[in-house]
């Protein structure tokens, strides 16, 4: 049972669809002559990845990652499962890890570490959230949509006990 609570907006929708509008010119401008291929990190980035998706003026191609780290509940192990790996090979391409926040970084180092090994012709990450209050890992963020304080957030993928991914905004969890 959730505990009682309410949503605070953070960052309403309409600059949320701004910021994604100008990454996706930002991506495109980089990579200009070239295509991409985005890395949507299950399940919290799909809303992020495909909007973004939708901003981008070159070739996009898609696959998909689910992973889950294990360890004490109030800690992260720093050791990732992976829940399903990626559908097809990305050896040459370019890629962009797509994920809706980055807190410790560590999951995302891990990550980075494992598709550099598939040889991409290039691999970045790009994040809607970064609180980099939270970093333990060093991890390089090559495209972010905006930087928050260390808040409980909900919203546009994000949820708080498989609750409140619909939102259109990102909304802080205020416990009552």
């Amino acid at each position: 049972m959730m505990e009682k609570h309410h949503i605070e907006v953070m960052i309403h929708e309409e600059v949320i669809d701004a910021r994604i509008q100008e990454l996706g010119e930002e991506i495109s401008r980089d990579y200009a002559g070239k295509s991409v291929h985005l890395i949507c990190i299950l399940k919290g980035s799909v809303y992020f990845t495909c909007e973004l998706a939708k901003r981008i003026t070159i070739p996009v191609t898609m696959d998909f990652m689910q992973c889950s780290s294990y360890g004490a509940a109030t800690k992260s192990s720093g050791v990732v499962k992976l829940a399903k790996d990626l559908d097809e090979a990305i050896t040459g391409l370019n890629v962009i890890i797509i994920e809706d926040i980055i807190d410790s970084g560590r999951t995302l180092a891990h990550l980075k570490n494992l598709l550099a090994q598939r040889n991409p012709e290039s691999l970045k990450i790009c994040t809607l959230l970064d609180k980099p209050d939270r970093r333990v890992t060093d991890v390089k963020v090559d495209y972010t949509g905006f930087s928050i304080e260390d808040k409980f957030v909900v919203g546009y993928g994000l949820d708080y006990a498989q609750q409140y991914r619909n939102l259109p905004y990102i909304g802080v969890v205020v416990f009552d």
